[in-house]
């Protein structure tokens, strides 16, 4: 698939890393990954204070937050939640602490506790579908039956849901019910990566981003 959005965005829970990459088999996860979008100077937020440490933060504050998100395959859109608030992020370890506690918690009250605003695209050939998550309250451009093509936007980075910072999630699955599918393998095509711990910038035709890099779409 294409990646969901233009510009640059960090890399976590990578499954070049590990696998399943999100430390579970559970709602389609085995080979999800994790894009934070950051400046051209690598930073994921405009601004810290005193709150970065000892409290939660406004979503404002992130790049992420309101990025325009893209189509990353062709298909039929057969999920669009669009009901689920955008919640304050969380840097600080005070913050994050009770928050993940609370986890089990939003996991028994359901997909949308967990996936927050998110969209369900399924493929032409009917086998595959893949799932953006966490996306912003009202943002949502696309509803249940549009058609959509590689690059098409269809909605906002937000932090709804299981998130702690802004980011979208982005995973490919066998069916459209997230409760029951199981996680397809993923390559993403045509990017530029920044390495983490200084290596060299490289342009990849296909693969998976590596855990740490900064990733920007080639324009084809």
């Amino acid at each position: 698939m294409a990646l969901p959005f233009s510009g640059r965005w960090l890399v976590q829970n990578s499954p070049a890393r590990r696998i399943p990459s999100h430390g579970t088999d559970l709602l389609g996860e085995r080979y999800a990954i994790d894009f934070v979008g950051v400046t051209s100077e690598h930073h994921t937020a405009r601004s810290w204070d005193w709150r970065t440490l000892l409290s939660v933060e406004p979503v404002e504050r992130f790049v992420s937050f309101g990025r325009s998100i893209l189509a990353p395959v062709s298909g039929t859109i057969v999920t669009a939640h669009d009901a689920e608030p955008d919640h304050v992020a969380r840097r600080s370890q005070l913050a994050l602490l009770p928050y993940m506690l609370g986890q089990r918690a939003r996991l028994k009250e359901g997909i949308h506790a967990i996936a927050g605003n998110h969209i369900v695209i399924a493929l032409p050939e009917g086998d595959a579908f893949v799932a953006l998550v966490h996306l912003r309250a009202g943002s949502l451009r696309v509803g249940v039956g549009a058609t959509v093509a590689v690059g098409h936007p269809i909605a906002e980075c937000g932090n709804s849901g299981n998130s702690t910072q802004p980011h979208v999630h982005v995973q490919a699955m066998d069916r459209q019910d997230l409760a029951v599918a199981q996680g397809i393998p993923t390559e993403f095509r045509r990017f530029r990566e920044w390495p983490a711990r200084g290596r060299p910038v490289r342009d990849r035709d296909r693969g998976v981003p590596d855990e740490g890099s900064v990733v920007e779409p080639i324009p084809a």
